[in-house]
C-alpha cells in the first residue's frame, strides 16, 4: 500500500516541510507501507476555475499541472495531510489542491497531523468535514503540534510524546487504509 505525506502549506519560510519530513523519516521506517514525501509547491496548481466540477470530468482536467496532481494522488491509497492551522481554518493552497479533485481521493484514509497556535485543532475539524464530502475516511487519532512547545527558536522540534502519537496515528491510518482497499478497486 502506498500512502503520500502531503505537506499542506506553500508558504516561503513554512515550517510545514520540516514536520512533514519528521513524519515521513518515522513512517519510513515501517515495513507495513510504503511512504512517499508530496510537495505542493512542485505543482504550482492554479486556484479552482474550471467551468466543470473536477466530480464530473472524469479526470478529463483541462490545466496541465491539475492532470500531473491527479496521477499524483491516483498513485496511492491513503494520505497523511501535514497541515497548518491559519487564521483558525485550513490553508488554502491545501483546500484548492482537495478542491481541484474528486474521484482521486474516493475511498482513501487520511491521517492528520497539524501545527499551529493550539496544535492545529481546529484545522483538522474543519479538514474531517471536507474530507468526508470527498469520499475520504479519516482516522480519530491525530498529532497536534504547538508553535510554543513543539517549535524553539523557530525550528520544529517535537516534544518527546510526540514520536508515540505519530506511531499511533499511523498505526491507525495503515489499518484503515487496508480495510478500504475492496471499495478502491
Amino acid at each position: 500500500m502506498k500512502i503520500g505525506v502531503i505537506i499542506g502549506s506553500t508558504r516561503s519560510g513554512r515550517l510545514g516541510e520540516s514536520v512533514a519530513r519528521w513524519v515521513y523519516d518515522r513512517a519510513i521506517q515501517r515495513s507495513d507501507a510504503e511512504f512517499t514525501l508530496v510537495d505542493l509547491k512542485d505543482f504550482q496548481l492554479g486556484l479552482l476555475d474550471a467551468a466543470a466540477l473536477p466530480g464530473v470530468v472524469n479526470r478529463q482536467y483541462d490545466d496541465p499541472a491539475t492532470r500531473r496532481w491527479s496521477t499524483t494522488i491516483d498513485s496511492f491509497d491513503g494520505f497523511v495531510f501535514v497541515t497548518p492551522e491559519y487564521n483558525h481554518g485550513v490553508p488554502a493552497a491545501l483546500k484548492n489542491a482537495v478542491d481541484v479533485l474528486y474521484p482521486e481521493w474516493n475511498h482513501k484514509a487520511v491521517a492528520f497531523v497539524a501545527y499551529g497556535a493550539d496544535g492545529g485543532v481546529r484545522a483538522v475539524e474543519h479538514w474531517r468535514v471536507i474530507a468526508a464530502n470527498v469520499l475520504m475516511h479519516d482516522v480519530r487519532p491525530q498529532v497536534s503540534l504547538s508553535l510554543f512547545i513543539d517549535v524553539v527558536d523557530g525550528i520544529f522540534t517535537p516534544g518527546e510524546r510526540r514520536a508515540g502519537e505519530l506511531d499511533n496515528v499511523l498505526n491507525h491510518l495503515v489499518a484503515l487504509t487496508g480495510a478500504l482497499e475492496g471499495l478502491r478497486t
